[in-house]
C-alpha cells in the first residue's frame, strides 16, 4: 500500500510557476521541426530511394507486411476512418495532456520525462534531415487511407494537415516514427505512475494501437516504428545521465526541482 508523498518544498511551487519556460522549450522544438521540413521538402527523389531501401531491408528480413495491413484497414470505412482520426489527433492531444498531468501531479518525475521526450524528438529531427524517407502511401501498391477518407474529416490528401495546409507538413518524415515514439513515451509515463490496472492496460495498449494506425494508414513502415522506440530509449538514457550529473553537482541554496521521493513513499493512485 502506497502512502502519501512528502510535502513538496517551496522550490517546487516556484518551478511550477515557470510553466512558460516549458512552453518555450516545446515551441522551440516545433520550430526546429518546421525548419527541418523546409530543408528536406526538396528531396523527393532521395526520399523515395530511401523508402525503397527500407522496404528492401524488411523484405530481406521477411517482415514487410505493411501492404497487407494497409489494404485491410483502408478497405473498411470503420477501420479507415477510425485510424485516420487517430493518426490526425492523438499524436497532438495525448502527449501534451500527459506532460501537463506529470507537471501537476508528479513533479518529481516531470523533469526527466520531459527531457526524454525532447531529446527523442531532436533525434527524430536528425533522422528526418539525414534520412528523408517517403511514407508507404507514396509508393505503388499502397493506399493513402487519410486521402481516401478525407471527406470524413478535416484533413486533406496531404498527410494529416487540415485542408489547405498541406504545405505545412513534412511529407518525408517517416523515419523514425515520432507518432509511435511519443505514444510509447505516453504509455510508459502513465503505466509507471499509476496503480490503476485499467489505466495501465490502456497505457500499454496505446503504443501498440499507434503502431497499427501508422502502418494501416500507409504513413510508416514497421522499421519506422522500431526506430521511434529506439529514439525514446536513447532519450531516456540521456535524460538519466543528465539527471545523475545534476545530482552530483553541488546544490544551490534552493534546488530548481524538488527531491524525488522514495519510490516506497510515493502515492501512485
Amino acid at each position: 500500500m502506497y502512502s502519501a508523498p512528502p510535502p513538496l518544498p517551496a522550490a517546487s511551487f516556484r518551478t511550477r510557476s515557470r510553466w512558460w519556460r516549458e512552453v518555450l522549450v516545446l515551441l522551440a522544438v516545433y520550430l526546429m521541426y518546421d525548419g527541418v521540413r523546409v530543408l528536406v521538402a526538396a528531396g523527393h527523389g532521395q526520399a523515395l530511394a530511401d523508402a525503397h531501401h527500407v522496404l528492401g531491408i524488411e523484405q530481406a528480413l521477411r517482415v514487410a507486411h505493411e501492404r497487407t495491413v494497409n489494404h485491410a484497414v483502408s478497405a473498411w470505412p470503420i477501420l479507415g476512418v477510425t485510424m485516420s482520426y487517430a493518426y490526425a489527433t492523438l499524436h497532438y492531444l495525448v502527449t501534451p495532456l500527459v506532460l501537463v498531468w506529470l507537471w501537476k501531479k508528479r513533479p518529481w518525475q516531470y523533469a526527466r520525462a520531459r527531457t526524454t521526450l525532447v531529446v527523442a524528438t531532436l533525434l527524430g529531427l536528425v533522422g528526418f534531415s539525414l534520412f528523408p524517407t517517403a511514407p508507404p502511401r507514396m509508393l505503388p501498391g499502397f493506399v493513402d487511407t487519410l486521402a481516401k477518407y478525407q471527406d470524413w474529416g478535416w484533413w486533406s490528401g496531404d498527410a494529416s494537415a487540415p485542408k489547405g495546409l498541406g504545405g505545412l507538413t513534412n511529407e518525408f518524415a517517416a523515419m523514425p516514427s515520432l507518432h509511435v515514439g511519443w505514444a510509447a513515451w505516453c504509455g510508459w509515463q502513465i503505466a509507471r505512475n499509476t496503480v490503476r490496472r485499467w489505466l495501465q492496460v490502456i497505457a500499454v495498449a496505446y503504443p501498440v494501437f499507434m503502431v497499427a494506425v501508422v502502418i494501416g494508414t500507409g504513413n510508416h513502415y514497421l522499421a519506422d516504428a522500431v526506430a521511434g522506440l529506439v529514439v525514446i530509449v536513447i532519450g531516456a538514457g540521456i535524460a538519466d545521465r543528465l539527471d545523475r550529473l545534476r545530482d552530483r553537482t553541488p546544490s544551490a541554496a534552493v534546488p530548481e526541482y524538488p527531491p524525488r521521493p522514495d519510490p516506497a513513499a510515493r502515492s501512485l493512485t
